[in-house]
């Protein structure tokens, strides 16, 4: 009787310890291997189960998991940026709410909204780039290939690429910092360098302008170092006006301001020009003539347009007022030497009383 129980005691387990020691299942047992174990104990169709079902659909389960992992984390990261993009832009146009004129507000708003599309384009091509390389290295381990010389080529490669392409490296980081800052966009005119133009194409490595020329512009980021932008904002319309040096002040400044506050009344030019002109008064004298300096703050880029036809206005204002400038006029003076005369002196400064600006002959009177 005790042989029987010890015999029976021993036959118990059996069958997990054939199963563990045949290495059927390997030493860690998967769950559907230790099935078809239990069903045919044959340790022929255990290996078959473990090395073409268990295994590769716990790899391919692993594999979805790590996916949908990133197709998560990728959803909640350009979620994260468009409300901080979006959040931006609204709080730039709360602070310009308060402007003198709403045109502007609107033109900032727009141009805050481009840049923010932008960034946001960027941000989530770069976040989206880093999410799916982690989870492509992820998914290589879980397949059994080795990372180490991996991980080891790309970074000898990203060495090479750094030493070999830095200016493109810095071609790139410039356009990213152009758009963070927001220092130009498309259709801005801005100054780079030499060249004047206005902006047609902004990348992260060239930007592409044109010139009052028609020439069209490659400028790479990196290459950069200056930017003037006559577009951000506002601008300003200076006018710079020859007069007579004898005229009277006070009316050649009644007649500017009252030229410059019709034209900003008219409805033409309201969306225009953003504050009344000033005459800010005289720039520069010379002997001959004043010149007087009026100013208006207009919307990018037409301050050209504003210069043009404010000239326009005043000098058919002074012509209607007989009052007419001054041009200087080279005259000769003498046999050695050069005099300037202005339009209104005749010959008085050359010693011609005919005005011819003829040296008088010797021994007769000057």
């Amino acid at each position: 009787m005790i042989s029987h129980a010890l015999a029976a005691g021993s036959a118990a387990p059996r069958t997990p310890d054939t199963l563990i020691s045949n290495h059927s299942c390997g030493s860690d047992p998967g769950t559907a291997c230790r099935l078809i174990w239990d069903i045919s104990h044959n340790a022929y169709t255990a290996r078959l189960t473990r090395v073409y079902l268990a295994g590769p659909v716990s790899a391919a389960l692993r594999i979805a998991f790590v996916l949908v992992l990133a197709f998560v984390i990728r959803a909640i990261t350009h979620r994260l940026i468009y409300r901080i993009t979006d959040r931006t832009a609204a709080t730039g146009a709360g602070a310009d709410a308060g402007h003198a004129h709403t045109l502007l507000s609107d033109r900032s708003g727009e141009r805050r909204r481009q840049r923010s599309q932008a960034l946001r384009t960027i941000l989530g091509n770069v976040s989206s780039i880093v999410i799916f390389s982690i989870a492509g290295i992820t998914i290589l381990g879980d397949l059994g290939i080795n990372l180490a010389p991996i991980l080891a080529s790309a970074g000898v490669l990203g060495v090479a690429l750094g030493f070999g392409a830095q200016s493109l490296v810095g071609d790139f980081l410039a356009g990213i910092a152009i758009l963070l800052e927001d220092q130009y966009g498309v259709g801005d005119a801005i100054t780079a360098g030499t060249t004047t133009g206005t902006v047609e194409a902004v990348g992260l490595r060239v930007t592409r302008m044109r010139d009052v020329n028609g020439v069209v512009w490659h400028i790479r980021n990196g290459s950069i170092e200056q930017i003037g932008n006559q577009s951000q904002g506002w601008a300003r319309a200076v006018i710079d006006f020859p007069v007579p040096y004898n005229q009277d002040m006070s009316e050649i400044r009644e007649i500017m301001t009252r030229v410059a506050t019709e034209m900003w009344a008219q409805q033409r030019w309201h969306g225009v020009i953003l504050e009344e002109p000033k005459v800010w008064g005289v720039q520069s004298l010379s002997s001959s003539e004043a010149v007087w300096r009026l100013v208006a703050m207009t919307t990018p880029p037409r301050q050209y347009e504003v210069e043009r036809e404010l000239r326009e206005r005043i000098k058919g204002e002074l012509d209607a007022r007989g009052i007419t400038t001054a041009p200087t006029i080279v005259a000769l003076t003498g046999p050695d030497t050069l005099g300037t005369v202005s339009a209104g002196e005749g010959g008085a400064a050359s010693g011609d009383e005919n005005g011819t600006g003829s040296p008088a002959a010797p021994g007769t009177a000057s």
